[in-house]
């Protein structure tokens, strides 16, 4: 008589396993990041992709067409008022845009991230603090005090990074603020105080993993906020300087002649839209598939 096993191993997906099924099942998430994951292989690999160099002026061949307009491949997105090759300059542009955007949003997120969860947690006068200069922030319009800051210091790279990075902290506190106040009443954060836990461990090992999901969506947002403000920025003539390649630069450049040839402005806008729809459709993919409400 064969025996039966007094328990059976119930073996199923691991919660990678589910994870990964939920983001290939996520449509917007899987667009976003493909477009993305273009974008920034272009950016890296500028300097094999780019036809030509970015910085070369040739006065002969300014103003040339795009191909689909007329032009031929040797520029196939024509050139600029300087005789500069389009295409080149537009991929090196990618790296401008997302450098400035990934390095302004990990700033931004650490000030407001360190605020926000201080805020919610310990509550009382930090809170009233944290509360406070949240509002003087708020307070400050973005654009005219990065506009007066950079004209101050200088449009270069750095600078424009420095600005955007110190300015966009707010929602990180607001959203990390309200999603504290959430978790820190929950049952496993008391558990974690009374078996001892330090308030650093608590805040790593039980806070943090539970609003990551939040904090994912608003550093997608203000990346793709601080790409538009250097956009912003470099069309006004204070962000980042020519020669140097900038999406927002080059819509600036192209401005005069927009009646004429629209393609000088339709062009770097169009890849500067795509980037940043790349960027919000991957933010709120993360979100469906990590927030535990939208698991299916």
């Amino acid at each position: 008589m064969t025996a039966i096993p007094d328990a059976f191993e119930i073996v199923g997906p691991t919660p990678a396993q589910q994870l990964r099924k939920r983001m290939f099942g996520h449509q917007g998430f899987l667009i976003g990041a493909v477009i993305l994951v273009v974008l920034v292989a272009i950016a890296l690999l500028a300097p094999v992709l780019a036809p030509h160099d970015p910085y070369a002026q040739s006065l002969g061949d300014r103003m040339l067409r795009p191909v689909f307009m007329g032009g031929t491949w040797d520029h196939p997105l024509g050139t600029d008022h300087l005789g500069r090759d389009y295409l080149s300059r537009l991929i090196y542009g990618a790296r401008v845009s997302l450098l400035i955007g990934a390095v302004a949003a990990v700033i931004s997120g650490v000030i407001g991230t360190a605020l926000g969860v201080a805020a919610g947690y310990f509550g009382g006068r930090v809170d009233t603090v944290v509360t406070f200069l949240i509002n003087v922030r708020l307070a400050m319009p973005v654009v005219l005090v990065a506009l007066a800051v950079v004209a101050i210091l200088g449009g270069s790279l750095s600078v424009v990074i420095g600005v955007l990075g110190l300015l966009l902290w707010d929602r990180f506190a607001v959203v990390m603020r309200a999603s504290t106040l959430q978790i820190r009443g929950r049952e496993f954060v008391a558990a974690a105080r009374a078996v001892g836990c330090s308030t650093p461990r608590i805040l790593l090992s039980e806070i943090m993993p539970n609003i990551v999901n939040n904090l994912i969506v608003v550093v997608t947002l203000e990346m793709a906020h601080a790409i538009l403000l250097e956009a912003a920025l470099s069309f006004l003539g204070v962000g980042v300087q020519p020669p140097t390649p900038s999406w927002g630069l080059m819509v600036s450049e192209g401005k005069n002649m927009m009646l004429f040839e629209p393609w000088l402005v339709l062009i770097p806008g169009a890849v500067l839209f795509v980037l940043v729809l790349a960027i919000n459709l991957m933010g709120d993919g993360l979100r469906d598939v990590t927030a535990p409400e939208n698991r299916n």
